[in-house]
Parts: C-alpha cells; sequence; structure tokens
C-alpha cells in the first residue's frame, strides 16, 4: 500500500508533464507537434489510436463533402427545412456525433441506408442521406465504435470492404442519373479550363486512411505470428554453451 501511495505522486507528475508536451497536431505554420495527452489514451494501443485519429479524420472529411455539395446543391439543404446551409451542417453534425438515426434513412442502416440514399427514387435531402449513411457505415466497420480501447478489436476485412463501399458510392455519385436525366448530386466540375476535384480529393483521404488502417491491422497479427515463432526459435536453439 505504501508503494502504490509513492508511486501515485509520480504517475500523475508524468501525466502531467506528457499533457503539457504539446498543444495541437498542427500548428500555425503547418509544424507538426505533439498532441495532448489525454488520461484515456492510456487505454489505447498504437493501433487503437491509429484508428480513433482516422476514424476522427474521415468524419470531418465527410462533413466537408457535405459543406461542399450543400453549396453545389443548396436544393438539398432546403428540402431539410434548415434555415441556412450552416443550420444544415450543424444538425447533420449533431446527428453524426450522437448517432442519431435519420428519419429519412426509414431505420435502414450503413450500405443499406447508403443504397437508399444513392437510389435515384430517393426524394428527400439527399446530401445527408448520403452523409449520414456513409458515416454510419464505416462507424460499422469500426466494430460500432469512434474511439478504440484495449479491450476493442478490429477486422481488417471490414476496414477493406468500407473502403471499397466508398470508391462505389464516389462512382455512383458521378454516374447515375434521376429520371430527369440530372447527376444525382453536382459534385466534381470537370467543364471548362477549370477543373475542380475536391471532392475527389477528400473521398480519396478516407479510402487512404481506411486502407492503410486495414494494412496496419493485418500487420500486426501478422508480425504477432513471426514474433510468436522467433521466440519459440529463440528459446530452442539460441541457448548459451557450457565454457566449463
Amino acid at each position: 500500500m505504501r508503494e502504490f501511495r509513492g508511486a501515485l505522486p509520480l504517475f500523475v507528475f508524468l501525466l502531467a508533464a506528457l499533457a503539457g508536451c504539446g498543444s495541437s497536431v498542427l500548428g500555425t505554420r503547418g509544424e507538426a507537434q505533439v498532441a495532448p495527452l489525454r488520461p484515456t489514451e492510456l487505454a489505447q494501443s498504437d493501433v487503437n489510436r491509429m484508428a480513433t485519429l482516422g476514424m476522427r479524420d474521415n468524419l470531418d472529411s465527410l462533413l466537408r463533402i457535405a459543406d461542399k455539395l450543400y453549396r453545389r446543391n443548396p436544393a438539398e439543404w432546403r428540402r431539410s427545412g434548415a434555415s441556412s446551409r450552416e443550420a444544415a451542417l450543424a444538425e447533420l453534425r449533431q446527428a453524426i456525433d450522437s448517432a442519431t438515426p435519420w428519419p429519412e434513412l426509414q431505420g435502414k442502416r450503413d450500405i443499406a441506408a447508403l443504397s437508399l440514399a444513392l437510389s435515384p427514387d430517393f426524394t428527400g435531402d439527399r446530401v445527408a442521406a448520403f452523409v449520414v449513411a456513409s458515416a454510419d457505415m464505416l462507424v460499422t466497420a469500426h466494430g460500432g465504435k469512434t474511439k478504440l480501447y484495449l479491450i476493442d478489436s478490429l477486422d481488417a476485412q471490414h476496414l477493406y470492404n468500407a473502403a471499397r463501399n466508398i470508391e462505389i458510392a464516389v462512382w455512383l455519385l458521378s454516374s447515375r442519373r434521376n429520371a430527369a436525366g440530372q447527376p444525382l448530386l453536382l459534385a466534381d466540375d470537370i467543364s471548362g479550363l477549370d477543373r475542380n476535384l475536391s471532392f475527389e480529393r477528400e473521398f480519396g483521404k478516407v479510402i487512404g486512411r481506411l486502407d492503410l488502417l486495414a494494412e496496419v491491422v493485418t500487420e500486426k497479427y501478422r508480425r504477432a505470428v513471426i514474433s510468436y515463432v522467433q521466440n519459440l526459435a529463440g528459446g530452442t536453439f539460441l541457448q548459451f554453451l557450457p565454457v566449463r
């Protein structure tokens, strides 16, 4: 008990010191800095932390995509009944952060919701439905969580499938037409001399993060097997020999 009491102040001191090591991931000039340490990170492995940061960035990417889509398709946020584009985005962020079911998706989840949002017959706010469905699909691929800890596990195949689902959704978004022959949503602009491919780049970031995480998860288990074999071999063959 005395040893524990003696170690506790040191632990608190180290935690406070680490918390003060950095302020933000990116400085004002783009310098990489150490993010502040949070106590919950002590319950995360390296892969857990990477998955948590990737999920945060992917959801932020989806909201940026929603903003861009609303700017090019203002009729969509008006269908939601919001007073402005900013209000529609705020409502969308709240729904994603709280995992609130989106009424226009009719109770459907992940890929079923994504299929509905990209259906030519869908008549609601397609931007919101598409983004909420995409976010739900990503969260589902991460085991239904946006923050992962030591007790959580990831399925590399599910992450890989999520990346492919985003690719399919992007293709459908650019190629599928409604009954009037118009694109479901105006996204990348490739007309004229200027090419606005900001949507494609943002989607590419999401796909890249998912593929990298899937590879890291696969490598984690592969290296665990290799380490086990190495330790087993080392214990058998790398024995000191007697010298007398």
